[in-house]
C-alpha cells in the first residue's frame, strides 16, 4: 500500500522548515512557526496540511513582502548548503501566491528561484489570473533561460488545466498567448521540458482540437524523432476520440476494405475479473495500410446509461490480403476514479477512430 501523498508534510518536515528558514532570519520565530503549522496536522489531507503550514508562514514572516521574499530567498539551496527544498516549498508556493501579486516583479522572480528545489507551477497561477498579460510578457522571456526548470516552469505553470491546480479560465477560452511559449519549447534538449509542452497541448486539445491539431500539422514536417514524439503525446486526446486532421497528421487515414472481427471470450465478466477478447483486421485492399487499433469500454452508469472510454491497443501496418490477430484483457477490478455498475456493458474496436465492431457483455457485481 502506498504511502498516502499527505504524509509528504509532517511535523519533523515543519522542524526542518523552522531551523532553515531561522538561520537566514535570526527574528524568525521558530517556536510559534512550529505549533502554529503543526496543530491538528496529522488530522488534514496533503493541501489542507499545506494551508496550515502557509498560515503559519503568514503569522511568522514579516508582513512588509518584500522583506518576507528576501528571508526566503535567502532560505533556498545554495553551493551545498541545505535550505528549503521539496515539499517544504508547496506551501511556500501558496504564501507567494496569495502575497505576490501586490508585488508582481518581485513575486515572479521568487518563483522562479524556487523552481530548480520543486516546482512553482502553483503559485504562479495567482500571478497569470491578476495580470495575465504582463504575466506571460514576464514569463515568455523564461524559454531561454540555462535552467531546464525555468524553462519547464513556462510550459507548466501556463497550462490551462493544470491538474491539482486553480484552472485558468482566460487560457481555457483563448489559449493564443501561450502558443508562441510552447513553439519556442517544442525542441527544447531536456525531455522533462517537452513532455511539458505536450501535455500543454493536450490540455488545449480538450477545448480547442482543431487549433492544435493545426499547430501539430505545422510542426510535423521534418520533425525530429524527439519532436514528433511530443507531438504524438500532445496529440493522445485527439487520437482517442478520432479526430480527423490528428490521424491525419500520424499517417492514419480513413482505412478502407478492411474487415474487422471481435470475439469475446467470456460475455460474462464478474468483477474483480476480466474481459478476454480477440480482434482480427484483414486488409482486402489493394496497398499497405496502417492502422490505428483502440477500444472503447461503453461503462454503465448510476442512470443505466453508457459511458466511453478508449484505450489504446496497437498500431500496425497491413500490407494488401494481409490479416493480424490481437488477444486482450480489459481487467474490471476497483480503481479510484471509476465506479462500476453492473448491467450490460459494451465494448467497441476503433479503427483509425471509427468504430468497426462492436459486442455487449455482462458485468456482475459479487455479493
Amino acid at each position: 500500500m502506498p504511502e498516502p501523498l499527505k504524509n509528504l508534510l509532517h511535523q519533523a518536515l515543519v522542524g526542518d522548515m523552522a531551523d532553515r528558514i531561522a538561520a537566514h532570519a535570526p527574528a524568525f520565530d521558530k517556536p510559534r512557526f512550529v505549533k502554529l503549522a503543526t496543530d491538528g496536522l496529522g488530522a488534514l489531507e496533503l493541501m489542507e496540511r499545506s494551508a496550515l503550514i502557509r498560515d503559519a508562514l503568514f503569522a511568522t514572516l514579516p508582513a512588509d513582502f518584500p522583506e518576507a521574499a528576501a528571508i526566503l530567498k535567502a532560505s533556498l539551496p545554495a553551493s551545498g548548503r541545505p535550505g528549503l527544498s521539496g515539499w517544504m516549498l508547496l506551501p511556500v508556493n501558496q504564501f507567494i501566491a496569495a502575497r505576490g501579486p501586490d508585488h508582481f516583479d518581485l513575486g515572479l522572480d521568487l518563483l522562479k528561484a524556487l523552481t530548480p528545489h520543486f516546482t512553482a507551477e502553483f503559485g504562479i497561477r495567482q500571478f497569470i489570473h491578476r495580470d495575465q498579460q504582463r504575466a506571460l510578457a514576464i514569463i515568455s522571456h523564461w524559454v531561454g533561460d540555462p535552467d531546464q526548470h525555468v524553462r519547464r516552469l513556462a510550459s507548466e505553470g501556463t497550462r490551462p488545466r493544470l491538474p491539482w491546480a486553480m484552472r485558468l479560465p482566460q487560457l481555457v477560452k483563448d489559449p493564443g498567448p501561450i502558443l508562441p511559449i510552447l513553439t519556442a519549447l517544442v525542441d527544447d534538449p531536456e525531455d522533462y521540458v517537452r513532455r511539458s509542452v505536450a501535455n500543454s497541448l493536450n490540455d488545449i486539445a480538450k477545448d480547442h482540437p482543431d487549433l492544435v491539431a493545426t499547430f501539430i500539422a505545422g510542426h510535423i514536417e521534418t520533425a525530429s524523432p524527439e519532436r514528433r514524439r511530443l507531438l504524438k503525446h500532445a496529440s493522445r486526446t485527439l487520437l482517442k476520440n478520432g479526430h480527423a486532421q490528428a490521424l491525419a497528421n500520424f499517417g492514419f487515414g480513413a482505412a478502407t476494405a478492411l474487415t474487422c472481427e471481435l470475439r469475446l471470450l467470456n460475455g460474462v465478466v464478474t468483477f474483480g475479473e476480466g474481459l478476454d477478447f480477440e480482434i482480427r483486421v484483414n486488409n482486402a485492399g489493394e496497398t499497405a495500410q496502417s492502422l490505428m487499433i483502440d477500444y472503447a469500454i461503453h461503462y454503465v452508469k448510476a442512470d443505466g446509461s453508457l459511458s466511453p472510454k478508449v484505450f489504446k491497443c496497437k498500431t500496425i501496418m497491413l500490407a494488401p490480403g494481409q490479416s493480424h490477430a490481437i488477444e486482450r484483457r480489459h481487467a474490471m477490478r476497483p480503481i479510484t476514479t471509476r465506479r462500476y455498475y453492473p448491467g450490460q456493458h459494451r465494448i467497441a474496436i476503433l479503427v483509425n477512430g471509427a468504430e468497426s465492431a462492436s459486442q455487449s457483455f455482462l458485468l456482475i457485481m459479487p455479493n
